[in-house]
């Protein structure tokens, strides 16, 4: 790699150092960045926001992927052939034709084209070209019915009997459409017609040369007629030699009654298949084979075909039975024909005929064909260079919108622009979240990204229904889940009705987190009764009022007394905890409750909090065939510019007085909040109590000092029952 004398500019947004590409310069030396600070290697083709033509252009081997090389192909290929490369970072709709650089032969050819494609769009004066114009082709082709694609239409001659050839060549071998939407032939299509031709013909002249057209015209309707009963044919003389060689097979090779039973109790047809599996005649020893009369009836119209077109020719109308050996030798005599037959050339022109074969083979059409083709291939550089035209109009509007999204993710941090893997806006749950991406299902890798993700199957009339993964950045998930319908609106404003078909579970914030204990043991306790309820109304549902009622069971005296011990058990650790907590002081209460909560919450605060500052978005795109390569952190900030909440607009009004309020609710829930402040402040009042009778006195006033002499002078030794009750007496003066 040559030294890089670049200077480089880096951003760091998202946690993430991306480089920022904002001049010429930058274009042309990105090829010598080390590719470890590229955001994403690769990107799929299909399923972004960004024009798939202009992705199928940069994606070379078709393999429906766009990777580093292939992007750095396409800006060296379109900076060559403008005056200054920053004009790719424009983004706009049309190409000026003063950026396309004239100095080189390919902008020469590029610039020419350009005009005479706003020339055949009648826009003679325009100063730019915009993509839609640009890669209109069928409009900028329609001038001109020789447009060097290699296909020549019947209208790009003006020779009536050039274009009834190229409609027969169309008609026989196929077409191949053209830029301008025409259909016509290629210079490989008209090869392989004139070569049927040739062969077809000479298949012919070869039956008229060996003379084994035995009946002339008529020779393919006795050979059709023979193919059509020989199996059958071969069958009836097979099971006549078998009864010669044995009688007693007789009953057996001209089916038993039994069989004729079964089928006369159905409705017959005759060309029903149990009929047609029948012999074609009455089985004898050596017996020959009638064709009009006494034949099997689903066989009789074939049997009367080969009557008329094989045996009156050769035998005359009066034979009316062939032995084995006349039916051997009228295969032998239609042999050869057959043989040739088998061997026909050309036979996609046969529809043509032998004559007009022959007339095309000896006329001047050919060479006028290959004239027209030659005129085409002339032009084919000029038309060449118009493609090229529509491919740079594309890299001058869309790289910009690539480099953003692949060298670095710009435009996903951005407040004023979109990615091109971000679809549209889901609105849900009194929220909307602009990190929705397609995707073909669900994928076990988008699990890694640690983010809420709701996968939804969005439908809309007239258009195939598609996936999307919906990632929830703000507020909770107490209702969202499966089944729960939305709306979403595409980049193109377009609204679908929306279902969330799965989730990916993950914390969305801090607050969700603290009281998710909570909610998760309210609705254990939900399940609980539920599945109680309905497991007491099956019992009481099912029973049969013909079978006795079962007897009491009896009380198991080890079950009362392991519920003894329990309870027991129980009650002591209740005493023990509450011995403790009665030993607290007033103020400290506050700071268990405090602690107590912390307790529950904080293990599901500090997990979420974890997972938060983990939330990526890399897995998700990789599961849609991304190749991510840096770090896109979605962190707590971000993560609430791409989810909004609902708010009251600016300067709104809003009224507090709900005419379908529970007011006798409201009245109750004030009721029972007074009542427990009462009870809190009567149990404070208690302990308040307690406490200045165990003490002896109020916290709230001082020991009289005498009281406090006499028991800092009491000897340490004494008995507590030494200790007077009582007034302590006055210390004698001195």
């Amino acid at each position: 790699m040559p030294p890089i004398s670049h200077a480089w500019n880096f951003f760091r947004t998202g946690g993430l150092d991306q480089v920022s590409l904002t001049t010429g310069a930058d274009l042309l030396a990105l090829e010598h960045l080390d590719q470890k600070l590229w955001v994403a290697l690769s990107c799929p083709v299909k399923g972004l926001e960004l024009d798939e033509k202009t992705l199928a252009l940069i994606d070379d081997n078709a393999d429906g992927r766009v990777r580093v090389p292939e992007l750095l192909a396409a800006i060296k290929w379109a900076a060559a052939r403008v005056k200054d490369p920053s004009v790719l970072l424009s983004g706009a709709d049309s190409l000026p034709l003063a950026a396309i650089n004239d100095a080189t032969p390919e902008g020469k050819i590029l610039l020419a084209s350009a005009k005479q494609i706003l020339s055949h769009l009648g826009k003679k004066t325009a100063t730019a070209l915009p993509v839609a114009d640009a890669a209109d082709t069928a409009k900028i082709f329609a001038a001109s019915a020789l447009n060097g694609d290699g296909v020549i239409p019947p209208e790009a001659t003006a020779d009536a009997a050039t274009q009834t050839l190229i409609k027969e060549i169309i008609a026989t071998i196929g077409g191949t459409p053209d830029l301008a939407g025409s259909t016509g032939v290629t210079a490989a299509q008209i090869e392989t017609f004139f070569a049927d031709l040739a062969a077809y013909v000479g298949w012919v002249e070869q039956s008229a040369a060996q003379e084994i057209a035995l009946l002339g015209s008529a020779t393919d309707a006795a050979v059709t007629a023979l193919k059509a009963v020989r199996t059958k044919v071969e069958d009836f003389y097979a099971r006549a030699r078998l009864a010669a060689f044995d009688g007693r097979a007789l009953a057996a090779l001209n089916r038993s009654e039994t069989e004729y039973l079964a089928l006369a109790a159905n409705d017959l047809t005759i060309t029903a298949a149990e009929v047609a599996g029948f012999p074609l005649a009455r089985i004898a020893a050596e017996a020959p084979l009638p064709l009009l009369t006494g034949v099997n009836p689903a066989w009789a119209a074939a049997l009367a075909a080969l009557h008329a077109a094989v045996v009156t020719p050769i035998y005359g109308a009066d034979k009316l039975t062939l032995t084995a050996a006349e039916w051997a030798a009228l295969n032998a005599q239609f042999a050869a024909y057959e043989t040739w037959l088998g061997a026909k050339a050309g036979a996609s022109v046969e529809k043509l005929g032998l004559a007009r074969a022959k007339e095309i083979l000896g006329g001047p059409g050919r060479a006028a064909l290959a004239s027209l083709i030659a005129a085409d291939a002339a032009l084919a550089p000029e038309f060449k260079a118009i493609s090229d035209v529509e491919r740079l109009t594309r890299y001058h509007r869309d790289l910009r919108a690539l480099l953003h999204n692949f060298v670095n993710f710009a435009d996903f941090f951005s407040r004023d622009r979109w990615a091109i893997f971000q679809a549209g806006t889901l609105y849900l749950d009194s929220r909307s979240t602009e990190l929705c991406i397609r995707v073909d299902g669900a994928n076990p890798l988008a699990a890694m990204s640690k983010a809420y993700i709701a996968y939804c199957t969005c439908t809309r009339a007239g258009l195939p229904p598609m996936t999307i993964a919906a990632c929830f950045t703000q507020g909770d998930s107490d209702y969202l889940f499966v089944g729960r319908h939305g709306l979403f609106y595409d980049r193109q404003g377009r609204d679908w009705d929306t279902v969330i078909t799965s989730i990916v579970d993950n914390p969305i914030s801090i607050r969700q987190a603290f009281w998710s204990p909570y909610k998760k043991f309210v609705r254990m306790i939900e399940e609980q009764v539920a599945k109680r309820a309905a497991a007491a109304a099956e019992k009481t549902t099912n029973v049969d009022p013909t079978k006795p009622a079962e007897p009491p069971k009896k009380v198991d005296v080890g079950a009362v007394a392991a519920i003894g011990v329990a309870i027991s058990g129980a009650m002591t650790a209740i005493t023990l905890i509450l011995g403790y907590v009665f030993q607290l002081k007033v103020w400290e209460y506050p700071l268990v409750l405090v602690g107590l909560i912390l307790v529950i919450s904080m293990p599901s605060m500090m997990i979420a909090w974890l997972k938060l500052r983990q939330r990526t978005l890399g897995p998700i795109l990789e599961g849609n065939g991304w190749a991510v390569n840096g770090r896109v952190k979605i962190n707590v900030p971000f993560g609430r510019a791409l989810t909004d909440m609902a708010v009251l607009p600016p300067g709104a009004k809003r009224s507090l007085e709900d005419p379908y309020e529970d007011k006798e609710a409201a009245a109750q829930q004030r009721k029972a909040i007074t009542f427990v402040v009462l009870v809190v402040l009567a149990a404070a009042a208690i302990w308040v109590r307690w406490d200045q009778t165990k003490y002896g006195r109020y916290f709230w006033q001082p020991a009289p000092a005498s009281a406090a002499a006499a028991i800092t002078t009491a000897s340490p030794a004494a008995p507590a029952s030494s200790i007077p009750v009582g007034p302590v007496p006055a210390a004698p003066a001195k």
